[in-house]
C-alpha cells in the first residue's frame, strides 16, 4: 500500500502535519491540499492540540503548485474554471491556516518555492536548517505568486516581498531571517532537536493565553486580508490563461528556454 500523500500526527498537545510527496518535490495538487485543510478542519475541533507544526518529507519542504497538474488542465474545454478552482482551493487553505487559532510553527528542512511559500508565510514561527532557500519563480514559468503576495507583505514587508516577486533569485534562509520571514536557522543535523525545544518552549504557555495572543496579533494585523486574497485569486486565476503562461508551463515541462510574447499595454 502507498504511503499517503499528507500525515497528520497528534501527541503530547502538539499536531504535526506533514506533506508527504518527496518523490514530486512535495508539489501541491490539489487532492493534497483538500487534505491539508480537511485536517487542520479536524485539529481545530481537538482540544487536545496546542501547537501545529508544518512539516516536509524529502531533500524540499514543498515547490509549489503541480506544474504538471496545472499544464494537464490546458487540455480541458473548461480550462478556465479548473484554473479558477485550483487557485480557490490553495487561497481558502492558505487563509485557514494564517488564521489557525493555535500557534503553527513550519519547519524547513529544504528549499520552499512558489505556493510553498504561501504555506510557510501563513504560519506563525518558522524553523529552518542551513542550506533551506525560498523563492518565487513564477514569473519565470509565465504566470504571478498573487495569493502569495499579500501574506508575504504582511510578513516580511514590501522590500522582502518585491526581492522575492520581482528578482527571479533565491533568498537564503539566514536572508530570510534578517525579513522576518524566517526565526531561525540551525545546522540541519540540529534541526529536529531545536523542533522540540521550540515545541516545549510554546508548550509552557497557557492555552487560553496563546489564544487571545494570537487572536491579539490577528487583530493588530488588521482585517483587510480576505479581499486582498479574493482580489489575488482573481488576478493569478487571470494569469493562468495568458499565452505566456501556457508557454511558460510548457517550458518548463519541455526543459527549454520560453519564447515570451511582446508586454503589451
Amino acid at each position: 500500500m502507498a504511503d499517503p500523500i499528507f500525515r497528520t500526527e497528534i501527541a503530547g498537545g502538539v499536531a504535526r502535519v506533514t506533506l508527504n510527496r518527496p518523490q514530486k518535490r512535495n508539489a501541491l495538487t490539489r487532492e493534497l491540499i483538500g487534505l491539508f485543510a480537511e485536517s487542520l478542519a479536524a485539529i481545530r475541533g481537538d482540544e487536545s492540540v496546542r501547537l501545529v507544526i508544518v512539516a516536509a518529507e524529502g531533500p524540499v519542504f514543498c515547490a509549489g503548485m503541480d506544474l504538471g497538474e496545472m499544464q494537464g488542465r490546458a487540455g480541458s474545454p473548461n480550462a478556465a474554471e479548473e484554473w479558477r478552482e485550483d487557485t480557490r482551493v490553495y487561497r481558502e487553505l492558505v487563509e485557514r491556516l494564517y488564521r489557525f487559532p493555535l500557534p503553527t510553527l513550519a519547519v524547513l528542512q529544504g528549499p520552499v518555492l512558489a505556493g510553498g511559500v504561501g504555506i510557510v508565510a501563513a504560519c506563525d514561527l518558522v524553523l529552518a536548517a542551513e542550506g533551506a532557500f525560498f523563492a518565487l519563480p513564477e514569473p519565470q514559468r509565465g504566470i504571478t505568486a498573487a495569493v502569495v503576495a499579500p501574506l508575504l507583505i504582511r510578513r516580511a514587508g514590501i522590500a522582502g516581498a518585491s526581492h522575492l516577486l520581482l528578482s527571479g533569485r533565491n533568498l537564503s534562509a539566514e536572508a530570510a531571517m534578517r525579513m522576518g520571514l524566517c526565526h531561525e536557522v540551525v545546522p540541519a543535523s540540529d534541526l529536529d532537536a531545536r523542533v522540540s525545544d521550540w515545541a516545549s518552549s510554546i508548550l509552557t504557555g497557557s492555552p487560553s493565553a496563546l489564544a487571545i495572543t494570537k487572536r491579539l496579533l490577528l487583530d493588530a494585523a488588521g482585517d483587510a486580508l480576505s479581499e486582498q486574497l479574493d482580489a489575488a485569486m482573481e488576478i493569478s486565476a487571470r494569469a493562468r490563461e495568458t499565452a505566456d503562461a501556457r508557454e511558460g508551463l510548457a517550458a518548463f515541462l519541455d526543459k527549454r528556454p520560453p519564447a515570451w510574447q511582446p508586454r503589451g499595454e
